[in-house]
């Protein structure tokens, strides 16, 4: 199992309709077949600790069940045009991957 895991700190002066349409967006990819699971979410109200960071905007979690499986993920259609239609919407983003 591969988790894929990407953290976006969207642009602060992106509209109410921009985040919602981001977050739509996100929703798409869970269509791509190769994906075994997808999640969404914002930062959870876990209270404030040092090692909790809650300074991003919304994080998607996605589980293949191979790296193959995250390979043809990578340039399905509904993930290229996320990344053209959203791309310019956040101003970070990282990702982990781990086995």
């Amino acid at each position: 199992m591969l988790s894929h895991i990407v953290v976006f700190w969207l642009k602060d002066d992106l509209s109410v309709a921009q985040r919602s349409a981001f977050r739509e967006g996100l929703e798409s990819l869970k269509a791509i077949e190769s994906a075994h699971a997808v999640y969404i979410g914002a930062p959870a109200k876990t209270g404030d600790r040092p090692v909790i960071d809650q300074s991003y905007s919304l994080a998607l979690t996605v589980l293949f069940d191979t790296i193959q499986d995250h390979d043809v993920y990578q340039v399905h259609p509904l993930h290229q045009a996320f990344l053209k239609n959203f791309g310019s919407f956040w101003s970070r983003v990282l990702i982990y991957d781990y086995e």
